[in-house]
């Protein structure tokens, strides 16, 4: 329906803003800002390609799709708590539960409200 089509929309957008540390990073480097710019564009397009293959595979694949669902999801938490959460403590971020909750408590809003 139009209303998931939204929530899955706001979630990937919502999961998306921390990608664009890439940017700064890039230009740090000495790059040029239309460069940087442009290799940051190119980092998130792997992600429409992923999409339109996974709409041509979506009959051959529905019989699997809780689990491929479930393995993705496996794999962002592995990436929150391997990755992201120690980087959080290590750089002494004290909020780092608080944004994690309210992180947690939006999608969770989301998911009910317009899902």
């Amino acid at each position: 329906t139009a209303a998931s089509a939204l929530v899955l929309s706001l979630g990937i957008a919502i999961q998306n803003f921390p990608e664009s540390d890439y940017l700064p990073a890039f230009r740090s480097e000495g790059n040029k800002r239309s460069k940087s710019f442009a290799l940051g564009v190119l980092s998130g397009a792997v992600e429409p390609v992923g999409a339109i293959l996974a709409i041509a595979l979506a009959s051959i694949v529905t019989p699997i799709l809780p689990y491929m669902l479930a393995f993705a999801a496996g794999a962002m938490i592995y990436v929150g708590v391997e990755e992201l959460i120690p980087e959080a403590v290590r750089e002494s971020i004290p909020t780092w539960e608080i944004a994690f909750a309210i992180g947690f408590a939006l999608m969770m809003m989301l998911d009910v409200a317009l899902g």
